[in-house]
């Protein structure tokens, strides 16, 4: 994406000067909030710290914040342009680091190119970061700082120039060869660039299985071989071959791997014809490569490619490695980022790279879907998934290899990573482990939706439960070979030829034959997916059913309305949607069904929504809504209401209920204290009661959209037996896993009276 200096300069200029700034954690509004906060309070950490210096992790910032070095000498694109100028690149990282990982930085320009005054700066600062970040310092200067500062320190030492991008590379590189079908310990690798990069990414595809001696580095002078004395020093040294190869087009002849770290427009097509079968490219030199996408595309149709660009496939991004790393060093409050930790990292982006990607994410680039393949080797990194496996990958390899201070349970970890991503997967973690706890039966009438096929496989490999897919059995392999989706252990349905469906036809028969259908009419309904689907948990074949990403609303409550029917106790089922904010959770109802209401009608979609907060771990507080406050407006839709409040608090005299009343009395209690004292709303309700779908189904939305909140739903209340609709057009994949653990840990409960 191009954009203009003017563009960037305005960016950097504009309210606050650069981009970062520092927010108190803590509240700091009142005498006594400075009390603690500073003096006399902050005595108290202090001397504890003094006694036991690991308690440093306990009462400051130690634990997350990260030390981002750099002298400028070797600023990306730029070269060497000094410290004060290498600024923004710095705190543009620290940006990275909190955006992808919720760490804190400290962004220190060191002007100085003195390898032991940068050295000893860096190592006395070591009580106030819990890791170091090396950024942007010219090679070989680079190699000493790091290994003298990773000898010397007890936190986490990164030279992210140098490993950032062999662990991104690296991983990549492991797809790419999968996918060709070679073998990584004899295909032969040119780098041209021998600096901190090239050669960081040299030795760690000999780590990851590539043979030393099927690598070749080429520099500005040519191939670096056995005996030359231009330009050469002892890292260099160290990749010398015997070769009669003396320049990079002489190198390439016949190479399956060609990485680039130097320059733009220094590899040719010719050079690209001259590679093996099947070859792979990463030109990663930014922003121009050493040879353009097109241009290596044209010369090669077998060609696997990435670069450094995010505008064509397969960036080598390093943001996709050091946020995360950190992340999980940091976590386990490791002393180093060894190579076991590197190798962790790189393995954690290739598996998951196989993995089905959110609809989420490639919304966020612009495309329909990404699937493992040649065009996509990597995660993209807005993929959320990045933290939870590659920061947990690290941490879980500091335990064992002895580099973590304190040890982790590895799963609930995970737990308190998903949480940084989001309340509303903290929430919805809630029900997919109860749901682990016994996957049931679920049935998906549009079993050949490419979205269901996809939710499928993240719903087996989770154990959430167990699938059955409806539809034609063959079609619904091809698509899925198509989508790469395994369907071991998924059962397919085909309606059209199902052992028990002249039983299926007469019990729908006497269901419905005194509401008008006859026998051809029920024949006809069981080949219609969305009637078979209801009828299988109707006869026990299945234990709930999940629909709708391809047909309106009403199109799929109606046949489960018909045969499943809803709760004896229930006369009308209503709609849900759970609203997560960043410190808040909310339950708004109805949103999906009732049109009009009556105050029989709102009384139970009141109870009904205050018993599904109740599989959700929250105690329920009900607020009835309205125009009119405890009776200020004497109207009949206020009055509505009142009479469902006074018909709920009947029923369940023990549910915390009350209304009419206005939304921001609901959500705000010190009003009610102050104006209505009598009211039994004590705190800020949690289940918030609309009087119509049209009022509901406004409110969902725009807190949707204005307010920030995530929408978990829509959650159908009210059935015999689990069943839940999806939005046609707006669901997305993990829509569907998330319904579909909701409709199993239904099946676990279904009914939780209050």
């Amino acid at each position: 994406m191009f954009v203009t200096g003017e563009e960037a300069l305005e960016y950097h200029a504009r309210k606050r000067k650069g981009k970062i700034e520092v927010k108190p954690t803590k509240p700091c509004t009142t005498q006594r909030d400075l009390s603690l906060a500073y003096t006399p309070g902050v005595a108290e950490p202090c001397r504890v710290i003094h006694k036991d210096p690991e308690k440093v992790f306990d009462y400051t910032a130690k634990g997350n914040l990260v030390g981002v070095i750099s002298n400028g000498t070797a600023v990306l694109g730029l070269g060497n342009i000094g410290a004060a100028a290498g600024k923004p690149v710095m705190e543009g990282k620290g940006v990275l680091f909190k955006r992808f990982a919720d760490i804190d930085v400290f962004d220190l320009e060191l002007d100085t190119m003195d390898v032991e005054e940068l050295c000893r700066t860096v190592e006395i600062l070591e009580p106030t970061f819990g890791g170091i970040n090396l950024e942007d310092i010219k090679a070989p200067e680079c190699f000493e700082i790091e290994a003298r500062l990773k000898q010397s320190m007890n936190i986490p030492v990164f030279h992210d120039d140098q490993h950032g991008t062999a662990i991104i590379s690296g991983a990549a590189l492991i797809n790419a060869i999968e996918l060709n079908g070679k073998d990584f310990a004899k295909v032969r690798i040119v780098f041209n660039g021998a600096g901190a990069s090239a050669q960081a990414c040299a030795k760690h595809y000999i780590t990851l299985g590539a043979g030393q001696e099927n690598i070749m580095m080429c520099d500005s002078k040519g191939v670096i071989y056995k005996g030359r004395t231009e330009n050469m020093n002892k890292y260099k040294e160290q990749f010398a071959v015997e070769t009669d190869a003396r320049t990079l087009e002489d190198a390439m002849q016949d190479a399956d791997v060609f990485v680039g770290l130097s320059v733009g427009g220094v590899v040719s097509q010719e050079m690209v014809k001259s590679m093996a079968q099947e070859p792979i490219i990463f030109a990663l030199a930014n922003p121009d490569p050493e040879i353009t996408y097109p241009d290596a595309m044209e010369a090669r149709s077998d060609l696997i490619m990435g670069t450094g660009r995010s505008d064509y496939p397969n960036q080598i991004n390093n943001v996709l490695g050091f946020p995360f790393i950190f992340r999980g060093a940091l976590d386990v409050r490791a002393t180093a980022i060894n190579e076991e930790m590197k190798v962790a990292a790189t393995h954690a982006l290739a598996n998951l790279a196989k993995q089905d990607v959110p609809d989420s994410v490639a919304k966020a680039y612009g495309v329909e879907y990404f699937q493992f393949g040649r065009e996509y080797l990597i995660p993209k990194p807005f993929d959320p998934r990045v933290l939870l496996w590659e920061a947990s990958a690290v941490a879980e390899t500091a335990m064992k290899t002895g580099v973590a201070r304190i040890q982790l349970d590895i799963d609930q970890y995970k737990e308190e990573l998903e949480a940084r991503l989001g309340r509303s997967r903290e929430v919805m973690r809630i029900m997919l482990n109860k749901a682990r706890k016994s996957p049931k039966r679920i049935v998906y009438p549009e079993g050949d939706h490419e979205k269901i096929l996809r939710a499928t496989q993240i719903i087996r490999e989770e154990q959430i439960a167990t699938p059955i897919l409806l539809g034609n059995p063959q079609q619904i392999r091809e698509r899925a070979e198509a989508l790469n989706v395994d369907l071991t252990g998924v059962e397919i349905v085909d309606q059209m030829n199902w052992d028990r469906s002249d039983e299926y036809v007469k019990e729908y028969y006497r269901l419905r034959q005194r509401k008008g259908v006859n026998l051809y009419e029920a024949e006809r309904d069981m080949r219609r997916r969305n009637y078979f689907g209801a009828m299988m948990v109707h006869m026990g074949d299945a234990d709930g059913l999940v629909s709708g990403v391809t047909r309106q609303y009403p199109d799929t409550l109606r046949p489960a309305l018909r045969i499943i029917r809803t709760r004896e106790d229930v006369n009308h089922v209503a709609g849900l949607y759970v609203l997560v904010f960043e410190n808040d959770i909310k339950f708004l109802a109805d949103t999906t069904v009732n049109i009009e209401t009556t105050p029989e009608v709102l009384a139970e979609i009141a109870l009904l929504t205050a018993e599904e907060a109740k599989k959700w771990d929250v105690e329920p507080r009900v607020a009835m809504l309205s125009f009119s406050n405890f009776g200020s407006v004497p109207h009949q839709l206020a009055r509505k209401v009142e009479e469902a409040t006074r018909l709920v608090k009947q029923k369940v005299p023990t549910l915390m209920i009350d209304g009419e009343m206005n939304a921001d009395l609901a959500v705000e209690p010190s009003i009610v204290r102050e104006n209505y004292p009598f009211s039994s709303l004590k705190e800020a309700a949690n289940v918030l009661i609309c009087p119509d779908l049209q009022s509901g189904n406004i409110t969902y939305k725009l807190l949707q959209r204005l307010g920030g909140a995530a929408a978990i739903g829509p959650i159908l209340m009210g059935m015999k037996k689990p069943v839940h609709l999806l939005q046609v057009g707006s669901s997305e994949v993990n829509d569907v896993v998330n319904m579909t653990a909701i409709a199993v840990v239904d099946a676990h409960q279904p009914v939780r009276r209050l």
